[in-house]
Formats: C-alpha cells, sequence, structure tokens
C-alpha cells in the first residue's frame, strides 16, 4: 500500500481557513490524491489534532472534523513496540522540543516504512522521512 503517516499540523491547518498553511495543506490533498497515497493517521495524532480543534474552534467544528477525518484516512493503532521507541527517540534529542506525539508518529512511519506528511522539522531532526 501507498500511503503517507500524517501529522497534526497538516490535518489542521487543512480543516481551518484561517491557519498559515491551509491553502498548502489543501494542495497537498490534491496531491495526494492525484498520486492514490492512503493516509494514515495514528490515533495519538487522532487526539491531539482533536484537542487543538476542539480549543480553537470550539466543540461543534471538532465533531466535523472527526467526521472528515473518518471518512477521509485511516487510523493506526500503535504498538508497544512503538511506544518504547518514542520514548527511547525523545531521550536521544534532550535540546530538542520533540513530542511524545511526534515521536510516536516517527516510530510508526518508521515500522511501516512511510514517510510523515507534516510541516514540523523534528521529524527531519529525528531522520524520518517526510512527504514533500
Amino acid at each position: 500500500m501507498k500511503a503517507v503517516i500524517a501529522d497534526t499540523g497538516p490535518l489542521y491547518a487543512a480543516f481551518d481557513p484561517s491557519d498559515q498553511y491551509h491553502d498548502r495543506a489543501q494542495s497537498e490533498l490534491q496531491q495526494l490524491e492525484q498520486q492514490n497515497l492512503n493516509v494514515l493517521i495514528p490515533y495519538s495524532v487522532v487526539w491531539e489534532s482533536y484537542s487543538l480543534v476542539m480549543q480553537r474552534l470550539g466543540t461543534p467544528l471538532a465533531l466535523q472534523f472527526m467526521d472528515s477525518l473518518e471518512l477521509g484516512a485511516e487510523f493506526v493503532h500503535p504498538t508497544s513496540g512503538d511506544h518504547q521507541t518514542a520514548i527511547a527517540r525523545v531521550r536521544l534529542y534532550p535540546d530538542q522540543k520533540i513530542t511524545l506525539f511526534d515521536a510516536l508518529t516517527g516510530a510508526i512511519a518508521q515500522r511501516l516504512q512511510h514517510p510523515v506528511w507534516t510541516y514540523d522539522y523534528h521529524f527531519d531532526v529525528m531522520a524520518i522521512p517526510v512527504w514533500r
């Protein structure tokens, strides 16, 4: 399966028209479709993204956001090994503000061998392939 692992940044940007990356995210969604790439979303990214939409845009829009995710993507469960890898990875970069959300997304991307669709430079720091 050809796929990308979605990070919170582009998912949020695609949904919020006032986000600085909205146009870019919308364009990239079209590219993903044209390239027949599936969008896989780790459950941790689902939770982080939903929380961000709810805090910034309110609960009704957060529920619409969830509906859009369920229609256009496949959710991915992390393994216990993914969690262990994520914790080890953040310890490798004590000088960086790498969240466990991002480290876990990176671990899942490595395991599944798919690049991450993100705007966050921390994936480059962690040497995780990024879809561009």
